[in-house]
């Protein structure tokens, strides 16, 4: 198990849109058409506004003719892609351009409703499909601006708004367009990343666990199949016993039991190793933890030197063994160890009440872009790292990972550049728990 399990989730550009199913569409798009009858309705016959009213249901009809048929084409639960799901998004923005355009274009107080399909497109789809439905948005709002029937009114008369009251709501449509673009795609990234980073941070974890089980799995199996093996022992015994001076029978029997006393011994040493690392599992020291943590690049002959220092007041605390904070602290030692120049220094401090575990290295530390948002999924310095494995290309999961886990496990988080050594700025992490929540309890 190594930090770098994480690095197949799926980069920021591929979590900003997505998946969505047919169904969901053709739900919204009923509930426009019948929104759209209900309005033209009350209009023409409710308020007596006539109202190119055969022109308008055509436009309607056609909406509902495409979710018919898609309807019977398609299963509702078909997930679309992302082309699929422009194309129509984009009818969508064409049929309502042009109902407005029969019953008075920007002069219509619904012509606001042109945002809902541009900010449905911003939620699902990528950038660049995103930037194409609203182009096309912005499109048909300029051309429904002059080109349009009057705003049905009552029978003899007409009204006409001024033409700066017209490039007023066609700006405002516009920049409310580009703004609910920006803000719903934005918000809808951001969801996306955080989901699939969760998702990795709790992958991880599951693992961290199962692996440390396979000790008292071990032990288990070792138990179980101690009784079958003295079985058989038992029976070669006698076997042998009965074939006392008959030669390669007889040591064919001798043989057996020496093999099963073999696997008898070996099974008793595994079940004690099992014993020993079910109270490891229970409990280790500080020391242990940070050595257990940095273990992996401890002997790295390529590597900086990795200095554990220990301070606090009377015996160092005995802690439980969790697999979110190995993994969490470990995670933090190889950010350390891939930007340090020579040196990371990992250092526990403790009190009556508290624990904190600091680690620091020597490298260029924390740069200033990335310290206001370190801890966020997908942020990454890797370019600035001092060693080539540093540098490869990362996603930026591994600090949040570690930042998640050990947050769960009741620790607070700090960072910062600070002097050590030969390195005027170099990156420090502290993290402090309450003793009471990693402490272990006293021996059975």
């Amino acid at each position: 198990m190594t930090p770098h399990d994480s690095a197949d989730i799926a980069p920021p550009e591929v979590l900003s849109g997505g998946p969505v199913r047919l169904r969901t569409l053709t739900t919204l798009r009923w509930l426009a058409v019948a929104g759209q009858t209900a309005a033209i309705c009350v209009v023409h016959f409710a308020l007596g506004f006539p109202a190119p009213l055969g022109l308008c249901l055509g436009v309607i009809a056609a909406s509902a003719w495409l979710n018919l048929f898609v309807s019977l084409r398609f299963s509702p639960q078909r997930v679309l892609t992302d082309r699929e799901a422009a194309g129509y998004i984009g009818f969508d923005i064409i049929q309502l351009c042009a109902l407005l355009a029969l019953t008075g274009g920007l002069q219509n107080p619904f012509a606001a409703l042109i945002l809902a399909p541009v900010t449905i497109a911003a939620s699902v789809l990528p950038m660049r499909l995103t930037i194409a439905i609203g182009a096309l948005a912005l499109a048909g709002i300029s051309l429904i601006g002059p080109f349009s029937l009057p705003l049905p009114w009552r029978p003899g008369q007409t009204i006409a708004m001024p033409p700066i009251y017209v490039a007023g709501v066609w700006a405002a449509l516009s920049f409310s367009v580009a703004f609910f673009a920006a803000y719903a795609h934005r918000i809808a990234a951001e969801s996306s990343q955080m989901r699939s980073a969760l998702a990795a941070s709790q992958a991880v974890l599951a693992r961290e666990e199962r692996l440390a089980a396979l000790g008292g799995l071990a032990a288990a199996a070792a138990h179980e199949l101690g009784t079958p093996l003295a079985t058989i022992q038992v029976a070669a015994t006698e076997m042998a016993n009965e074939l006392k001076g008959k030669g390669p029978l007889e040591e064919d029997a001798r043989l057996l039991v020496a093999q099963a006393r073999r696997c008898r011994e070996i099974l008793s040493r595994l079940s004690s190793r099992g014993e020993e690392g079910d109270a490891m599992l229970d409990r280790l020291g500080v020391d242990a933890l940070m050595r257990e943590a940095a273990d992996p690049y401890v002997e790295s002959a390529r590597g900086p030197a990795i200095i554990f220092e220990m301070i606090g007041d009377g015996a160092p605390p005995a802690l439980r063994r969790r697999p979110e904070i190995i993994y969490g602290l470990r995670n933090i030692i190889e950010n350390a160890v891939g930007f340090a120049r020579s040196k990371v220094l990992v250092a526990a401090k403790w009190t009556e009440d508290s624990l904190t575990i600091t680690v620091h290295d020597d490298g260029p530390g924390f740069s200033p872009e990335i310290m206001t948002r370190l801890g966020e999924p997908y942020v990454s310095q890797r370019a600035r790292s001092a060693s080539p494995a540093g540098r490869k290309s990362g996603l930026g999961l591994g600090f949040f990972i570690a930042k998640t886990l050990l947050e769960r496990s009741g620790a607070r988080i700090d960072f910062d550049n600070r002097p050590w050594r030969d390195a005027p700025n170099g990156a420090w992490v502290s993290i402090a728990w309450r003793l009471s929540d990693v402490a272990a309890g006293p021996r059975a």
